[in-house]
């Protein structure tokens, strides 16, 4: 029990790995014998749910080769040759050794309604029965106090080993007191902090989590900030967007099992796997904007011929998501897909900045430094240096300073 618990501790405190810019074969080969030697360390751990993976999925009707197609879109996902599609195979056997907290706050539960209906291996193999959740308020059978105990024993069992989700804003003004949880009326920061210090690491999950979102939309009565604004001292991994894409969840927890090392992350503390380039990237309609032919108006010849909706607000060059790849209802479709321009959901105050319907020239936001052509990294920072924000990793969770400067900004227009 000793042995298995080390390795737990081992697996959520290594740190991120230094980026290789010049990657090839002798790096994949490298890193490809560091993830089998990390998988035969993880099997040799004892789970702690005894769940035979396959027979979970024979008995939702899945087969080796539907799982097999999962995990080799998943290898794509997480920017990994074909060659990882083995080795992210058994990590997707492995979870069990994962062991998991999942807490909602200021939120609507789209993020976990989004992993309810998650496509490969469903939410009951994937999370409820391979990974080892161990606490969430929508989907735990108890209630009341017997819901409180179950938490306070997860938290003591895996002191300094779980693995941490939030969703959901964190009030921290004059309002927080209207957010309480439990029967002792622990206001959601002290919730929070309880948690998050015992945890091994943290993933916030959603736009309301990550940056605020719609409880931290103006006049934002309760202070609601994101989990970077709060969290001191521990890895963090943001998952951003309305709701988040069940995908890029499941990645997250996945890159941890198969590597035992925190994602690249970008200047907002967001996966570069799933955040490293802009919807406008990989967009369909791309060659429409490329050639200058735009929807006008709705339900003009452009509409129906599926024209660029950049004119018609459309925040694809400036957001950064792999919706255009990713996609949601098991792959069939995305809000461009259906005529719907992005509304930029996984950018810092989407809501305030960016959820409208209007021409973009009439939308008075600053053009991006460098325009649409620049990287993720080189547009992070450049949103953060107009906002005068400091751009270490962790520093760079003080968007609220952003939201502030645009908000005088906007007052002084």
């Amino acid at each position: 029990m000793t042995d298995r618990r080390e390795a737990v501790k081992k697996l959520f405190t290594a740190q991120s790995a230094q980026v290789d810019t010049n990657r090839g074969d002798a790096y994949y080969q490298e890193l490809f014998q560091k993830c089998r030697a990390r998988l035969d360390e993880l099997r040799a751990m004892t789970p702690v749910n005894d769940v035979d993976f396959h027979e979970v999925l024979r008995e939702d009707g899945y087969g080796r080769r539907e799982f097999m197609k999962w995990a080799s879109a998943t290898t794509a996902a997480l920017m990994l040759p074909s060659m990882f599609t083995p080795l992210v195979a058994e990590a997707a056997e492995l979870m069990t050794r994962v062991p998991v907290i999942w807490i909602e706050l200021q939120d609507c539960a789209g993020n976990s309604e989004a992993l309810l209906r998650s496509d490969g291996p469903k939410i009951d193999e994937i999370v409820l029965d391979i990974i080892s959740l161990e606490f969430h308020e929508t989907l735990m059978a108890p209630s009341g106090h017997q819901a409180e105990k179950q938490l306070e024993d997860a938290i003591h069992h895996f002191k300094g080993k779980y693995l941490l989700f939030v969703e959901g804003a964190i009030p921290v003004g004059a309002g927080k007191e209207w957010c309480t949880i439990g029967a002792s009326g622990e206001t959601f920061l002290d919730h929070f902090q309880r948690l998050a210090k015992d945890a091994a690491a943290v993933v916030a999950v959603g736009s309301c989590a990550t940056y605020g979102g719609v409880p931290a939309a103006s006049p934002n009565p309760t202070g609601a900030v994101g989990v970077m604004d709060v969290l001191k001292g521990k890895p963090l991994i943001n998952i951003p967007a309305c709701p988040a894409n069940p995908a890029n969840m499941v990645g997250v927890v996945l890159h941890f099992v198969l590597t035992g090392q925190v994602p690249e992350l970008d200047s907002l503390l967001r996966p570069k796997f799933a955040f490293g380039y802009r919807i406008h990237d990989n967009c369909e309609r791309r060659a429409h904007f490329d050639a200058g032919e735009f929807v006008e108006e709705w339900g003009d010849v452009g509409a129906q011929n599926n024209f660029c909706l950049y004119k018609m607000g459309c925040k694809g060059p400036m957001t950064f998501n792999n919706c255009s790849i990713v996609r949601y209802n098991e792959g069939v479709n995305w809000p461009i897909g259906v005529g719907r321009g992005c509304i930029g959901c996984s950018e810092p105050d989407f809501w305030d900045k960016y959820a409208y319907e209007r021409p973009m020239a009439d939308a008075n936001i600053k053009a991006p430094t460098g325009g649409v052509e620049k990287s993720v990294d080189e547009f992070g920072l450049g949103l953060l240096s107009a906002a005068a924000v400091g751009i270490g990793i962790h520093a760079a969770a003080s968007v609220v300073a952003g939201k502030k400067s645009d908000d005088n900004e906007g007052a002084s227009s």
